[in-house]
């Protein structure tokens, strides 16, 4: 070994070690010592600056042996690229800096600016010595110093991307601000109660109720109910008739079967319990174990298959009553109909208001869902307009919420004009419209022309993308920059302005139709003078699409047009303007002959059966219900979340193994070597032949799969519920079955606790301090209240009707239309209960007495619950919250990896079909709609009391936002791609081959880098300092396609610019921005995580 004596003394050696076997390619004629010389200048003060920073020696170690060599396996290493010595960094990123015959292209142009902002102190490319490493398919990582993070800029950075409500007051805050908001809710309360249609849904609600309240007042209708009439107002509120007819019927047939079923059960408990001597000894064990295998059974039931809601919490408050209410060893069989008469009595009620009082046919939702989607789409066509977050947060929002609305319109039935189909296809249609003007560029310079005398560089959003080349780089033919792009102006502004106008005019007339054929116009608009002549309108978009068709086939035969755009991003930057507008003209053409088929069809008032498919019917339930439930966003964010799971899973569980070239070659020359390389055996008819051996061990794994995924779903959050609330209401409900305990208990009816736990758990949510405080006050309330009835007007049933109206408006409202219904069920709860049994009291002590026993008995069952929750598996939004993004990041790594194998690096005649393109744009729904839900989430968070200091939800929006960001650069790849093929370009397979290991490196360097991200985040740990550099990675792969093209410079005549190849141009420069993209928004990822999750390196030396 020798070290290189030009080096200064005072520098440090460092040996490295080359693999043993390797080959030099060096040009013929280049010694060593010409290869260190700098090609210019620039590139020696570079190097110069290198060596410094460095302070390093190379020492190698050659090895020639060829029986060592042996030991590496062939093709590891292969013949560098010329340029692959090292150069200049700026240099490197420099467009105008090109090699002998290199043909410039869309990705050089606009892909170099933006590494090189990215690429920012690094210490780019290291000398290889005329040396590549293939690595045998492995990847090969870069690891530089990571760029210092600025705290206060990335926070003030991050405060543009907080939600609307977040800038709102906290509401655990005691001051006057917290004082002013609860007034100004009292006045949306009065509000919404006056001039809205929610009044009328809170007067029947209310309505219903009155109307048994006032029943089991007047002595006659009451001594026929029996003991427990109040029975009949509780059926009456936890089915409130403030729903739509079809909701209404589907709730009072759950709720009468639910309490069919716990009397059922409840009645078998009671028979077998009382049957012998023995069994009365020890009945309260033998109620015991009939209510622990009731309760565990529904409350797993009540997780699963959340249809039966309503019917699982009926049949929780049946149960409870007959084992827990007037226990004794001997039984009555009138009290099974004291609950049951008055039960069905409520439900009839119930439905009885709820289709005579202003009925709701159902398809309002789905009428105010499509109007403000449509009013949200001509918002966002008002184009060019700022590139605003909020607007593409609301249309995806929008976006999901139009899913819901035909979901909920097709789950129960309904009486409307819009048929099911109908709704399906204006849903599918209106959210393919949505997807195209999301990938609409909003901000544009085609409607105000271009500046000769501007800079050379333009803007597009955070990129700059450079113009960057020479007049002399430039076709002759072409024309400047500008005046090609002045061209385009000139030829394209009036057609593309025309049809934007159109296309927004369409828009408001399928608003106004649909609204006419729903019979909603008249309370949600459009205004009467706009019109609904959908056929018109269809004629003039269809006339504005023909003249720019027009204009656009004139732009290409145009002699100024050049043949390129690679120095032309201003002309391609329009080019992704109009064509999306164009494409987003073709979907709303296709909306307006939905549109216009309706309209010609005779339409009015049917019923319609409930027609969402029964399978997933058992896993929804309608809006009402799910609002009643509670928890409405912890659902919506779990449901979307399992949904996610598994289409990943699916996605992940889909391996993709290439076939090696060399044995591809084969398989072409011998058919047997081709068998050999089959899986199995084929059979003479072509299918595949398994034996019998291997079809018995199929089925034993089979079996012990379904086995282990029987226990394992034994584990989810199903099982843990129906343990907790079976565990609460069991231990509350011991003293029902101790004799020293049991005279009281029945005296005070303490049973209603264990009622409270059932209805107050939540499968999901437990509650926080706040929910706590407010539900304990609204049982005290209603108790307090309640008493105050009846010793205002000792028990006069008139003045307990007045009490009655004053104090359920309020909290029914607060039940059936509020975000909080679980507090405003125990105020109603606890007002009619106490109310109704103190109504039969004698004196004021015995309505004291009453008052404050069934109060205590509601207070304890809402603490219990919340207790339990907190203590067992309990729902931290916060942690949620980090789980969540955590997982998000992991399925855009999926993402990543699917499209860039379906639709990227695909082989010859596995082209993506329409149904993996229907898929994409499922999945990609299904993803738009998480990053709405994971926002709900943080909402959350204000809500939480930390004991160290409040949450910061800053930097997980910051971070949400940059995954957003990435995932639609995601979908752009994807658009983008469907329009070129990678390798189609003029590129041989000889070069398609020497790009596999850099397109390995790329794609390898993302994912890393989002897994070690997602897994940092999920166990709260810190991120390593030194992660692979993407951006080197796409940085290497752009060089060596330039590379490649320049070896492949031929007859300009083969590129010549037909319509089709100019597409292609666009959506190259379209394409390659995207990925280039996607490497800054993943340095982005890579900041915030860091700031929530901490960073280690190396400790310092000493």
């Amino acid at each position: 070994m020798s070290a290189t004596a030009s080096e200064p003394e005072d520098i440090h050696p460092e040996i490295r070690f080359t693999a043993p076997t390797f080959r030099i390619n060096s040009p013929q004629g280049e010694s060593s010592s010409t290869r260190s010389t700098p090609k210019n200048g620039n590139q020696g003060i570079q190097n110069t600056t290198r060596k410094r920073q460095r302070s390093s020696k190379h020492i190698e170690i050659l090895e020639t042996d060829s029986r060592r060599s042996s030991k590496v396996i062939l093709g590891s290493y292969g013949k560098s690229p010329p340029h692959s010595r090292r150069q200049s960094f700026q240099d490197s990123l420099n467009p105008d800096v090109t090699r002998s015959g290199s043909i410039v292209t869309p990705r050089s142009s606009i892909s170099h600016e933006q590494l090189g902002r990215l690429l920012e102190a690094v210490d780019y490319e290291p000398d290889t010595y005329g040396l590549e490493e293939h690595r045998d398919g492995f990847f090969d990582a870069s690891f530089y110093r990571p760029p210092e993070r600025d705290h206060e800029k990335l926070r003030l950075k991050a405060l543009e991307t907080l939600p609307e409500s977040f800038l709102r007051h906290r509401s655990l805050s005691l001051d006057v601000e917290t004082l002013w908001s609860q007034w100004r809710g009292i006045v949306v309360f009065l509000t919404e109660i006056f001039t809205t249609r929610a009044g009328i849904r809170l007067a029947k609600s209310f309505i219903g109720f009155f109307v048994a309240y006032v029943l089991c007042l007047i002595p006659v209708t009451r001594t026929w109910l029996g003991r427990y009439n109040y029975i009949l107002a509780l059926s009456v509120i936890i089915n409130h008739p403030g729903r739509p007819v079809g909701s209404q019927l589907d709730g009072a047939f759950l709720t009468i079967i639910g309490t069919a079923a716990g009397l059922g059960w409840g009645s078998l408990a009671l028979y077998v319990s009382t049957s012998t001597v023995p069994a009365k000894n020890g009945f309260g064990g033998i109620l015991a174990t009939f209510l622990v295998l009731f309760t565990l059974t529904i409350g797993w039931l009540r997780c699963v298959f959340i249809r039966f809601y309503q019917a699982i919490i009926s049949a929780g408050f049946a149960i409870c009553y007959t084992c827990l209410a007037n226990t004794s060893e001997a039984v009555g069989w009138n009290k099974i109909f004291d609950y049951g008469i008055p039960w069905v009595l409520g439900q009839a009620i119930a439905l009885i208001v709820s289709a005579t009082v202003f009925p709701a046919a159902g398809s309002r939702p789905l009428a105010i869902s499509l109007h403000s989607s449509l009013q949200i789409l001509q918002k966002a066509l008002t184009l060019p307009h700022p590139d605003t977050t909020f607007l593409k947060r609301d249309l995806a929002w929008h976006f999901v919420n139009l899913s819901q609305a035909v979901r909920d319109f097709t789950i129960d039935l309904s009486i409307c004009p819009i048929y099911p189909d109908d709704a399906r296809s204006l849903r599918n249609l209106v959210q393919g419209v949505i997807r195209g003007v999301l990938a609409i560029p909003p901000d544009t310079t085609l409607f105000e022309g271009l500046d000769d005398t501007s800079d050379d560089s333009i803007h597009e959003g955070d990129a700059i993308i450079s113009r960057g080349s020479s007049p002399r780089d430039r076709p002759s033919r072409a024309g400047t920059s500008s005046t090609s792009a002045l061209l385009m102006c000139k030829m394209l502004r009036l057609p593309t302005r025309k049809l934007i106008n159109d296309l927004k005019d369409s828009i408001d007339v399928a608003d106004a139709a649909l609204m006419d054929i729903s019979k909603e116009r008249k309370y949600l608009g459009p205004p009467r003078n706009t019109p609904c002549d959908v056929s018109e309108v269809l004629d003039r978009v269809r006339k504005a699409m023909a003249l720019f068709d027009e204009a656009d086939v004139s732009l290409t035969n145009h002699p100024n047009l050049p043949h390129t755009y690679a120095h032309q991003p201003e002309m391609v930057e329009i080019f992704l303007f109009v064509h999306p507008v164009r494409q987003v003209a073709d979907k709303i053409v296709l909306l307006l002959q939905r549109v216009l088929e309706m309209q010609q069809k005779t339409r009015g008032w049917r019923v319609h059966l409930p027609s969402y498919p029964w399978s997933k019917s058992i896993m929804r339930i309608n809006a009402q219900v799910r609002h009643d439930r509670g928890g409405l966003t912890a659902g919506f964010y779990f449901r979307n979340k399992s949904q996610l799971e598994r289409t990943m899973e699916d996605l992940q569980s889909t391996g993709y193994v290439p076939r090696p070239p060399t044995l591809q070659a084969e398989s072409e020359k011998s058919e047997n070597d081709g068998k050999q390389n089959q899986p199995s055996w084929k059979s003479p008819n072509g299918k595949p032949e398994v034996l019998q051996e291997d079809k018995d061990c199929t089925k034993r794994a089979k079996f012990r799969y379904r086995v282990w995924l029987v226990l394992h779903h034994l584990q989810g959050f199903e099982s843990r519920f129906a343990f907790k609330i079976t565990l609460a209401t069991t231990l509350l409900s011991i003293p029902a079955w101790l004799p020293q305990s049991r005279s009281w208990w029945n005296l005070n009816e303490s049973w209603w606790s264990v009622v409270m736990i059932w209805i107050m758990m939540h499968p999901r949510v437990g509650g926080t301090i706040q929910d706590l405080v407010t539900r304990v006050s609204c049982a005290v309330f209603g108790s307090v209240w309640a008493g105050l009835a009846y010793a205002a007007g000792q028990g006069n049933p008139y003045v307990m009707a007045v009490f009655a109206v004053l104090f359920m408006i309020p909290m029914l409202y607060r039940y059936s239309l509020s975000v909080h219904p679980r507090s405003g069920i125990v105020g109603c709860m606890s007002f009619t209960i106490v109310s109704l049994i103190a109504y039969d009291d004698e004196n004021t002590a015995e309505v004291i007495h009453t008052a404050w026993t069934r109060g205590i008995a509601f207070v304890v069952g809402v603490v219990v619950a919340v207790s339990v929750n907190w203590g067992l598996w309990p729902f931290v939004a916060r942690h949620e919250l980090r789980k969540s993004v955590s997982t998000m990041i992991l399925h855009m790594a999926i993402l990543y990896r699917s499209v860039v194998a379906k639709y990227v690096y695909y082989n010859k005649g596995e082209e993506p079909s329409l149904d993996d393109i229907s898929k994409s744009e499922m999945l990609e729904g299904r993803l738009r709609e998480g990053f709405v839900r994971i926002r709900q989430l943080m909402e959350l968070t204000r809500h939480e009391i930390r004991l160290r200091a409040p949450f910061d939800p800053l930097l997980y929006s910051a971070l949400i936002t940059s995954c957003e960001a990435f995932f639609e650069h995601l979908v752009q790849v994807r658009l983008s791609s469907l329009y070129f093929h990678t390798d189609s370009m003029r590129d041989s397979d000889e070069n398609s081959q020497s790009l596999i290991a850099a397109r390995r490196d790329a794609v390898a360097a993302i994912l890393v880098n989002l897994y070690v991200l997602a897994g940092a985040l999920r166990a709260d740990r810190p991120v390593p300092r030194y992660l692979p550099s993407a951006a080197r990675a796409r940085k290497h792969l752009l060089d060596l396609m330039d590379q490649a093209k320049s070896e492949m410079e031929g007859d300009e005549e083969t590129y010549k610019l037909d319509k089709g190849r100019r597409w292609a141009d666009v959506y190259q420069y379209a394409f390659s921005a995207a990925l280039t993209d996607i490497v800054g928004q993943l340095q982005q990822l890579q900041r915030y995580t860091k700031e929530i999750t901490g960073e280690f390196g190396f400790a310092p030396l000493d």
